[in-house]
């Protein structure tokens, strides 16, 4: 989307007002911005993300009863990028795209720490992606994996089991 003052830079800047009940949208330059007088209050902040991040991939210290610690565990690499878990950790920035799909169950797990749930509950892109329809499958079969267990449908809970490990090979590229 295109600067609505200048028409020439990309808008990376969205101000949104209510004035007299309607809603005024602007999408502005960095630059078109300043020359309105808009400054962002963060702007000279730093935010240290990836000490943030660092702090909560970290090794955990404790291991729990009839669990691996996550210093056993291996390193996770992205395939594509070649970055590590522990370097994301160490970075606070994803390598490349395909680093959402290698690391996904520790995102998951990083998410729910940092928000108390992984599940987005904002707005969504009218057409999703082929991402976005496997995610919403494969927490689909996720929750009637839970309720099968929960019913005791122990023949229900294995085929789903196995649906949710061929979704995850596929989204891996291991299955065709």
């Amino acid at each position: 989307m295109l600067c609505q003052d200048c028409n020439k830079k990309e808008a990376n800047i969205h101000l949104t007002q209510i004035v007299n009940n309607e809603k005024v949208v602007l999408n502005l330059c960095k630059d078109c911005a300043e020359k309105r007088g808009f400054h962002s209050p963060f702007e000279q902040m730093p935010f240290p993300l990836a000490e943030i991040v660092s702090g909560m991939v970290g090794p955990a210290k404790t291991q729990k009863k009839g669990k691996r610690s996550t210093e056993d565990k291996p390193d996770i690499k992205c395939p594509s990028c070649g970055l590590t878990f522990s370097e994301f950790g160490q970075v606070g920035r994803l390598g490349c795209s395909e680093c959402y799909r290698a690391f996904r169950s520790e995102l998951t797990n990083l998410l729910r720490r940092i928000h108390g749930s992984a599940e987005h509950r904002g707005h969504v892109a009218e057409s999703p992606t082929e991402d976005l329809k496997e995610f919403r499958e494969d927490k689909r079969l996720r929750d009637e994996l839970q309720q099968a267990i929960e019913d005791e449908d122990f023949e229900m809970a294995a085929e789903l089991r196995d649906r949710i490990k061929e979704l995850s090979l596929k989204a891996k590229g291991e299955v065709n």
